[in-house]
């Protein structure tokens, strides 16, 4: 096998596809090494209707599909492997098939969603529970949800919330949010939206999609069935970043730090998407930081040999 590449990428969502797009179109010799499905996070969502080009949305396995089918056309390879380590100043990656060398990288990895780990989460996903608002929130027109997190993230989703829902009860374990106080101002002032502190989601029940979640008083101890149509769950991401760990610098949350030109700490070692600490997680953006990786990579690729 050759082990040789102009360009690796590590990651086949929305960033990483995009970032193949443009390097094959540069016709660097491209491999992208993805560990799990070709979509990545984007793929818990079942349409998408924010992304350009697609009036009244896109399911988001045919635009995935498509962006595939394009990458593919180009002839770029896809491997599928897992990235277990990277040693910088041998511009090698570590893999769990063996290893890889690379002219240029670029780290498209993305992130997951910090989950709740509580009976039925898994179940629903998809059919009522959902990790983004901004994705989904139009499918609850006229619904009751809740939102579970205390943080700006969980006040900014339950505000997009009002837009569609009827209700929006945010569920938090501490006794105040920790949102900020103007984005707790705003949360109060909208008639919409309740809150249900000192208290945790700890199920999530229903039928063909989410009828109720489990809610327990951190005070009282009781344990009430929430009836609701949805749950947006929001209390954070983790980056998919633990292989880079001492090889490039992180924030304590363990996202890629980057310039604009979408470069880390590491010569020739490039960033997009969402395993990049940035203040927008959405596919429009991910593809964008692909497209500059991309480029980034090529001139650094033809500067050295030159």
């Amino acid at each position: 096998m050759d082990n040789k590449r102009d360009l690796i990428i590590i990651g086949a969502g929305p960033a990483g596809l995009t970032a193949a797009l443009y390097a094959g179109r540069s016709r660097l010799d491209t491999l992208i090494i993805e560990k799990m499905a070709t979509g990545g996070r984007i793929l818990m969502s079942e349409a998408i209707e924010n992304y350009p080009g697609f009036p009244g949305g896109v399911t988001t396995v045919e635009l995935i599909g498509r962006m595939e089918n394009q990458v593919k056309d180009l002839g770029i390879k896809f491997e599928n492997d897992e990235v277990t380590g990277l040693d910088c100043s041998g511009s090698k990656i570590i893999t769990s098939g063996g290893e890889y060398s690379f002219g240029a990288l670029i780290i498209a990895s993305g992130a997951h969603y910090r989950k709740l780990n509580v009976p039925g989460e898994k179940e629903y996903t998809g059919r009522g529970v959902s990790y983004c608002a901004t994705c989904d929130g139009p499918f609850y027109k006229g619904k009751k949800v809740v939102l579970v997190g205390g943080g700006n993230a969980v006040a900014e989703e339950a505000l997009y919330l009002t837009r569609f829902a009827d209700s929006v009860s945010v569920v938090h374990r501490r006794q105040e949010m920790r949102a900020s106080q103007i984005l707790q101002e705003k949360m109060r002032k909208e008639k919409k939206i309740n809150f249900i502190l000192s208290s945790l989601v700890n199920g999530i029940n229903g039928g063909k999609s989410v009828e109720s979640v489990r809610i327990k008083d951190l005070i009282s101890g009781g344990e009430i069935d929430f009836a609701c149509d949805g749950v947006f769950v929001c209390v954070g991401y983790e980056p998919e970043t633990q292989f880079l760990k001492g090889k490039i610098d992180m924030d304590e949350a363990g996202f890629i730090i980057t310039d604009e030109a979408m470069l880390t700490s590491a010569e020739g070692v490039f960033a997009c998407g969402d395993c990049r600490k940035k203040s927008l997680y959405q596919v429009i953006n991910a593809c964008g930081d692909g497209a500059v990786a991309a480029d980034s990579a090529y001139k650094f690729i033809a500067d050295r040999s030159r």
